[in-house]
């Protein structure tokens, strides 16, 4: 079925080193939309890297991505990025620690600002009615991640699996096309990993998002993505469903172990 439609994001022979390193070996594979697809493999096997190239932390030394059908031009910093529409969550946490869980969502909403400084101090006319509209799809946002009792907490003192849940507001809240998730239930006990993985589900389901995510618990990776791509040592060994990757001989031996 993907076949027929046009994917969302095609990585085309992504290579790139570090020094002597060779992170990611000519690696190929595309997003399609509204689908949620996986990228593992084993520790040091390229996939932060990828998700680095793709919303513009690193340049490749070679290949191109190519976003709504269009390819981006080498070099493209990430808040040009991210106004195409591509958002990002990190591996480690990178909230503001001293605002609070309301503010920091609001940064989420920065690409989608439209007036000026100057209206902006002021706070008057089409400012104020666009810090109303901002307002309220943050609260939205709040409401759908179930964090209402935390809003005006400071990020700083929350529980680690709270943090990660508010940077994951903060990456909703800029209405990404297409939305990168690194780790994100990396550290939290079950129940905050079922939590987030609720809410990663409905994302998708409900509001239609088109996710790509690095996740080493391989139950969650099996239980809710639709495709996935294994790395390994920079290049891609395997690519497909869940039942087609769990099978196959090259990823049991690279990640799964063997038996």
């Amino acid at each position: 079925m993907n076949q027929q439609r046009e994917p969302l994001l095609q990585v085309e022979d992504i290579s790139i080193s570090f020094g002597g390193l060779q992170a990611l070996n000519k690696v190929s594979f595309q997003v399609f939309p509204r689908e949620i697809m996986a990228i593992i493999g084993p520790n040091g096997a390229g996939k932060t890297t990828m998700l680095n190239v793709i919303n513009g932390v690193y340049t490749p030394d070679t290949g191109r991505i190519v976003f709504e059908g269009k390819e981006r031009p080498r070099g493209m910093k990430p808040h040009h990025v991210a106004a195409t529409g591509i958002a990002r969550t990190f591996q480690n946490l990178a909230l503001f620690k001293g605002m609070t869980t309301l503010g920091n969502i609001m940064v989420g909403r920065t690409q989608k600002m439209r007036s000026n400084i100057f209206s902006q101090s002021i706070y008057w006319g089409f400012s104020q009615k666009e810090e109303i509209r901002h307002r309220e799809a943050v609260e939205w946002i709040i409401d759908f991640l179930e964090i209402e009792n935390i809003r005006k907490q400071p990020a700083g003192m929350l529980p680690y699996g709270l943090q990660k849940r508010v940077e994951l507001a903060r990456a909703l809240a800029a209405e990404p096309k297409l939305l990168l998730l690194d780790e994100p239930m990396a550290g939290m006990n079950l129940e905050e990993k079922e939590d987030i993985a609720r809410f990663i589900l409905d994302a998708n389901e409900e509001l239609d998002y088109t996710i790509v995510l690095i996740e080493h618990d391989m139950g969650v990776v099996m239980d809710i993505c639709d495709r996935i791509v294994v790395l390994d040592f920079g290049n891609k060994i395997a690519e497909g469903t869940p039942e087609e990757v769990k099978s196959n001989p090259k990823v049991i031996q690279a990640y799964l172990g063997e038996g």
